[in-house]
């Protein structure tokens, strides 16, 4: 049980219902909210810990709802191919590579990266091998996450990550029994699929049963490029929204990455369904994939999160960067008073939030919820001049930066204390993941 930590002083975003921006201190207990407004350490049954935060600005933490941690150590080694390219060449040969340590080295660089940007809790997609050595690396930093083992059964998939559907279901069944509600709740499992063409329809289906019955959520990607549309359709005779939801890959507890190439019918469909869409603005442009049409889905009802997708497509996995991008990409179609910036940070925290399943438990700061919060120093020439309160979420979400984060709280537990991670050290992650990155591509046969 961590020690009662006080944060006072700090100007606090709340995102709550009635999206309040306060001068108030937070108080924290047992891992949770207890109080936001002014608070007298004394009357406190524990003395505890206090930050200062006076002239910062406090938010909840970021959640971003598509990852994939396993790629961290491919940055750099698949940049300006087409999506299929990029997987064929690249991605799905370095993942062949992995060994237990590289997916732990690789988790345990993304992970501390998402972290020191303001990145509190996270959608992950590993690849088919080693998905328990990442759950052991995010167990030990701290950082909230769902992950899943990616399951790839159809036959059209290489031979080095393709696995028999039973063998990949028993598997994944094993560690969602082991890691599904451990480090007292902050790891949870999702079932994850890798998208429509990859794997078989009793494959897809055995995976909707599996992720009710033990209360995961389901993990993919959907309609990222019109060949992958193309390629559903000729196989299974439906749109691809469609098919998923004919095989139960739909709903609250489904989260769809991309959705670039979907129509008035799917969205629709999406919203009718409460499925969760994650926008992945940064790696769509990158991969030419283009532009979802997010403005559509809200006007429609869709939920909708934030991603940064995966080091080797974006390269950064930077929630700040994601969040200015969301806000702008859609104003050259659609002019400028759309996606504005309140809007943004809302899919950033209380989107991301609700794709984890976790909508009562983060996503804002209120008595009662976990205690993931982040604390920026805007005093950066890039955020100054200081503005009144109604025009600091437009700070946040078009002038912060990553590296205005100055402390990090995980449920109630501080990772990061005036920039510097608290949890690991950050050389030692730094020189392994080097090591363990050169190691793959020499496996991989590509020399970066």
């Amino acid at each position: 049980m961590n020690k009662p930590l006080l944060l006072r002083g700090g100007r606090l975003v709340t995102m709550d219902g009635a999206r309040r921006i306060l001068d108030a201190d937070v108080l924290i207990e047992d891992g949770r909210i207890k109080k936001v407004g002014r608070s007298d350490s004394r009357t406190v049954g524990q003395k505890p810990t206090t930050i200062d935060c006076t002239g910062l600005v406090i938010l909840p933490g970021l959640v971003q709802a598509h990852i994939h941690l396993c790629q961290t150590l491919f940055r750099g080694l698949a940049d300006d191919l087409s999506l299929e390219n990029w997987l064929a060449k690249r991605i799905w040969p370095l993942e062949a590579a992995h060994t237990e340590d590289s997916i732990h080295a690789s988790a345990m660089l993304g992970a501390a990266e998402l972290l020191l940007g303001g990145t509190t809790a996270i959608l992950d997609m590993e690849t088919v091998r080693h998905t328990g050595a990442a759950f052991e690396a995010l167990e030990s930093i701290g950082l909230r996450a769902t992950a899943g083992k990616c399951l790839m059964d159809a036959p059209s998939n290489p031979k080095s990550l393709r696995e028999p559907a039973d063998r990949a279901l028993t598997e994944s069944s094993d560690l969602c029994a082991r890691w599904h509600g451990a480090a007292g709740g902050r790891l949870r499992y999702c079932f994850a699929p890798r998208f429509a063409p990859s794997c078989t329809g009793p494959l897809l289906r055995a995976v909707s049963d599996l992720a009710e019955q033990s209360g995961a959520i389901v993990h993919t990607h959907a309609a990222e490029t019109p060949l992958e549309l193309n390629t559903v359709k000729r196989e299974t005779g439906h749109d691809e929204i469609a098919y998923l939801d004919s095989v139960g890959i739909s709903g609250p507890r489904t989260a769809l990455a991309h959705c670039v190439w979907v129509d008035q019918d799917g969205i629709a469909r999406l919203a009718r369904q409460e499925t969760n869409v994650v926008h992945c603005p940064s790696s769509n442009l990158k991969l030419g994939s283009g532009v979802a049409p997010i403005p559509e889905m809200l006007a429609a009802g869709c939920r909708v999160a934030i991603g940064a997708d995966g080091a080797p497509c974006n390269n950064r996995l930077d929630g700040f960067a994601e969040m200015r991008l969301a806000a702008l990409v859609h104003k050259p179609r659609l002019g400028p008073e759309v996606m504005p910036a309140a809007r943004v940070l809302e899919l950033a925290t209380l989107g991301g939030a609700r794709a984890l399943g976790l909508e009562s438990e983060i996503g804002s700061i209120e008595a009662g919820k976990r205690a993931d919060l982040i604390v920026l120093d805007l005093d950066g020439p890039h955020a100054q001049p200081e503005d009144g309160g109604a025009d600091l979420v437009s700070r946040v979400v078009y002038s912060a930066r990553a590296a205005d984060v100055r402390h990090v709280v995980v449920d109630g537990r501080i990772v990061v204390r005036d920039g510097v991670l608290k949890t690991a050290d950050l050389s030692k992650i730094r020189a392994t993941a080097n090591r363990e990155a050169r190691r793959l591509r020499r496996a991989a046969g590509i020399d970066g």
